[in-house]
């Protein structure tokens, strides 16, 4: 492993983690890369560069935060082949595998070889001149002062249905336990390939979540009488579509890949953050 990337928490400084992942990279004579306005943040001693670089030369990317610096990390690794692991620094993290006081033995497993890789699908939408990535989902939400997004469902070039909602999440099996879960929607298992479509408070009957299996082309028609709508990607401000407007979306097999030690599983995982009770528990 000659070099480890860091991605940081925007706010926490996180200075002793960071100089404990400074100190293992340097015993093996590997260097470590932050994005430059991160490590001027902090003063820590991690080389500085862009992300440009950081995707194509990192072997282990390391994020240092919540589930949204663990999704920033994840997005600089798509296209690149460092598997990202992540840090909690706080609250639980959904998508972190260690907490801070773990980092060390973290770090001594990866030096053992004593970890799996975790494939994770992404998100591509594309709409007017814009084309954007993400991990979790993209969602269409109304405009502050607008009408109620109404968009139009296609599967393979054929309508499948329409929704008239607050806002139309497409999901990555990843994001299913964000914000399409948050709106009713179903928990899928990361193993799986494909998109969750999933309306928030929708006003017209059919109100349910549609999975599309990861071959399957789909598009969204903004209809003629929605308002103006935001598109998100990862709970980013990417663009603006209007009535007439086409987004496109696909699945990205492959999209970021993510360190497993084996500690936890994804349905204990989703037990704790998601706080699920029921069936499961017995007194």
């Amino acid at each position: 492993m000659g070099t480890v990337g860091l991605v940081l928490h925007p706010e926490r400084t996180c200075a002793p983690t960071v100089d404990a992942v400074v100190r293992w990279s340097r015993a093996r004579g590997a260097k470590v890369l932050g994005l430059a306005a991160e490590v001027a943040r902090i003063g820590c001693e991690a080389i500085p560069v862009e992300a440009e670089e950081m995707t194509v030369s990192a072997d282990l990317m390391i994020s240092l935060g919540g589930d949204g610096t663990m999704l920033r990390a994840m997005r600089l690794m798509t296209g690149g082949h460092a598997p990202v692991l992540g840090v909690n620094v706080g609250r639980l993290g959904f998508l972190a595998e260690v907490d801070v006081p773990e980092l060390p033995a973290a770090l001594d497993a990866i030096d053992d070889q004593r970890f799996t890789v975790e494939v994770r699908s992404g998100v591509h939408a594309r709409f007017d001149a814009t084309e954007e990535t993400a991990l979790n989902d993209v969602v269409l939400l109304r405009s502050p002062g607008h009408k109620s997004a109404a968009v139009a469902v296609r599967v393979q070039d054929e309508p499948f249905v329409s929704y008239t909602a607050d806002a139309v999440v497409v999901a990555t099996p990843t994001g299913s336990t964000a914000y399409s879960f948050s709106a009713g929607g179903p928990i899928v298992s990361p193993n799986a390939e494909g998109l969750l479509i999933t309306p928030v408070a929708p006003h017209a009957a059919f109100n349910r979540s549609v999975f599309l299996s990861s071959g399957e082309r789909l598009q969204l028609d903004v209809l003629p009488h929605s308002g103006d709508l935001a598109i998100e990607a990862d709970g980013l401000l990417v663009g603006h579509v209007s009535p007439g407007d086409i987004v496109e979306v696909n699945m990205l097999p492959a999209a970021a890949r993510v360190v497993r030690l084996g500690h936890t599983t994804f349905y204990q995982r989703a037990q704790r953050k998601l706080r699920l009770t029921g069936s499961a528990e017995h007194g």
